[in-house]
């Protein structure tokens, strides 16, 4: 039995539905670039995601975070496990089915100087999915169609005539926001939308994705790697660690009361605005180990400050700790 298979009832209510999703990448190597070895990515992920909520999905780098992103839209094809979208099931898609979900399904990159084409005009960048889903039915309709994309992410409707390099970090993202806006998707994953910018812009940008929320009734999937950055737009949080999510609960849950140790050490980095406040750090014992060659049993037992001798054999379930709040630890919850 699938450990979140108590779940599974939820999946047709839910917009999007992940179960059991792996993603392992060909390590190649020597003269004649045989198969060596597999990264294993993503090792078995689940979640649902409600329709207008945000899952924010937190851990260190390499966990595979930006793969279950790429893996829900199929930019990059899942090694197993199911998707389901709005109760269809994604990994099943062909073509011209696929191209059709993408209007559904959108993305925000990481980097706004590397997924913008700089050879583009700014309307050229907007209005490019207007035209390959012919959603504009004149060339004066697609113009006003991206002067108003461009004012609804805080851009001036005279910007649409300017490269991408005349822009700062900030206005660069606002451009990324308003192309995935353009076909006016159901669901957007944003893929560390703001770890690239200033702390200073950052707030402002967050703050845009919570009103554009509001106003189009978006659901996001909000990729960071840092609990501060998804604390305020998150309704639920999942937290990975080397492939797999080992604690999903309600924002407010999740700070308030942590129950797997990752978790404790991720929310202990977190800094506390009330100078009166003291939080204890966590500091984890050495380094995330290689996805190539997984710990055994709990993948987090080699830092764990709380790991027993059956935490090296034994794989813990995710399991429902209390209400909505699941975790994946042998001693906790």
């Amino acid at each position: 039995m699938h450990p979140m298979s108590k779940m599974e009832a939820t999946k047709d209510g839910a917009l999007l539905s992940v179960r059991d999703l792996r993603k392992h990448f060909a390590v190649k190597g020597g003269i004649l670039s045989r198969v060596v070895d597999q990264v294993h990515a993503v090792d078995g992920v689940s979640f649902d995601i409600g329709a207008g909520e945000t899952l924010g999905l937190v851990g260190e780098s390499g966990c595979g975070k930006s793969t279950t992103g790429r893996c829900i839209l199929r930019l990059i094809e899942p090694s197993s496990g199911g998707i389901w979208f709005e109760g269809a099931d994604v990994t099943k898609m062909d073509a011209t089915a696929l191209r059709s979900l993408r209007r559904d399904m959108q993305i925000i990159f990481q980097d706004p100087y590397a997924s913008l084409n700089p050879r583009l005009t700014v309307g050229a960048i907007v209005g490019e999915a207007l035209t390959i889903h012919n959603l504009a039915k004149s060339r004066r309709e697609h113009e006003e169609r991206v002067v108003q994309l461009l004012e609804t992410v805080g851009l001036q409707p005279d910007h649409m005539r300017r490269f991408p390099h005349e822009f700062s970090g900030g206005q660069r993202q606002r451009i990324g926001i308003a192309r995935a806006l353009a076909v006016e998707p159901k669901l957007i994953v944003c893929d560390e939308p703001v770890s690239a910018l200033d702390v200073s812009i950052q707030a402002q940008v967050i703050n845009l994705l919570e009103d554009l929320q509001e106003q189009f009734g978006l659901t996001y999937l909000f990729i960071a790697h840092d609990l501060s950055v998804v604390e305020h737009i998150s309704t639920r949080i999942a937290v990975m660690y080397l492939g797999r999510v080992v604690e999903i609960a309600p924002a407010r849950d999740l700070y308030d009361t942590p129950l797997h140790p990752y978790s404790e050490a991720l929310l202990s980095a977190v800094p506390i605005p009330d100078p009166t406040v003291k939080r204890q750090r966590i500091m984890l014992q050495g380094d995330v180990p290689n996805p190539i060659n997984p710990p055994s049993g709990c993948h987090f037992h080699t830092r764990c400050p709380i790991a027993r001798p059956d935490c090296a054999t034994r794989v813990p379930e995710l399991r429902e700790s209390r209400p909505g709040h699941w975790v994946s630890c042998h001693y906790r919850g």
